[in-house]
């Protein structure tokens, strides 16, 4: 279930603030956020970690309160999956005590909050897309904590939109430290080397600038409650591995392999689809083919990429 929100931006000029804030403004959703709010003119701040330490609550009221923005983004986030098994407690300070840090000023200023969460919520036992009133059944302490930022947002506000998505990938990725899977399946290609993706999982691989876009979508309808933006096609990561290929133009060894080869220290769901149905019903356009992504995201690699100096 979901309700409307009070409209904040449809209001005469100087009525009401756009004021808006990016928290994790230098990630690879955060920088789309940015780029895409304020083409469709909004004010925005962006705030990178170094800015802002969101499991500080005293620092985080008092930074939010200066800017008073109308509008708060969180797309921070611990997401290190298997690492969260070792150090859980950084993990949930994060993903979730952090949020509700969060929360309380977006409270007090009655703004509107925004924040991402995951298809890593849901156990994958369904073997079909989720939709958002699906129980969560989290399998790990990534999941746990990032259900608890869910918990904590509602907890908190009567209004307020959580997006999970799965597998955002971005040109963002490119310029941080633990870049994105496809920026790795390009690294491996480089490498000579077989490269070996698990068949047996199925995701909703999600581009940030079409995440970026319908969440200013479901923003500027007013809208809350809980909705799902993933990639639009459940895929294996083996197959999208294989996209990502095609997109490049790179021919590699591609191995297939399983969870069972290929363990790692953090359950995962082998089936975290999205269904999109909930967003479109609201007037969203579709989210694009993977392959039109793709290609989008390879062409924009390209372009970011400086050009080789003068020889000699």
């Amino acid at each position: 279930m979901y309700v409307r929100a009070r409209p904040r931006l449809r209001y005469p000029a100087g009525e009401m603030s756009n004021r808006t804030v990016v928290i994790g403004g230098g990630g690879q959703l955060g920088v789309e956020l940015v780029r895409v709010f304020r083409a469709r003119g909004y004010d925005v701040t962006a705030l990178k970690r170094a800015d802002l330490d969101i499991t500080d609550a005293a620092r985080v009221e008092r930074t939010i309160a200066d800017l008073n923005p109308a509008i708060i983004l969180n797309a921070a986030a611990y997401n290190q999956v298997d690492v969260a098994e070792r150090e859980p407690q950084a993990a949930f300070l994060c993903n979730g005590l952090a949020v509700r840090n969060l929360a309380l000023p977006a409270r007090q200023l009655d703004a509107t909050f925004v924040h991402f969460s995951t298809d890593y919520v849901f156990d994958g036992s369904k073997g079909s897309p989720y939709v958002e009133d699906d129980p969560p059944h989290p399998l790990g302490a990534y999941a746990v904590s990032k259900l608890a930022g869910e918990l904590y947002a509602r907890a908190y506000l009567e209004r307020c939109l959580i997006i999970r998505t799965s597998g955002v990938y971005g040109l963002g990725g490119m310029a941080t430290a633990r870049g994105n899977f496809v920026e790795l399946m390009l690294r491996l290609a480089g490498s000579g080397k077989p490269i070996r993706v698990v068949e047996d999982h199925v995701a909703s691989p999600t581009y940030a600038p079409e995440l970026a876009s319908r969440t200013a979508g479901l923003v500027e309808r007013g809208l809350s409650g809980t909705f799902h933006i993933g990639g639009g096609t459940p895929i294996s990561w083996f197959d999208f591995a294989r996209l990502i290929f095609e997109a490049a133009g790179l021919s590699p060894e591609l191995r297939a392999t399983n969870e069972r080869e290929y363990r790692s220290q953090a359950r995962r769901p082998r089936y975290s689809a999205l269904s999109n149905q909930k967003m479109e019903a609201d007037g969203l356009a579709p989210m694009p083919p993977i392959r039109d992504a793709l290609r989008a995201y390879v062409g924009g690699r390209a372009a970011a990429a400086p050009a080789p100096g003068p020889r000699g």
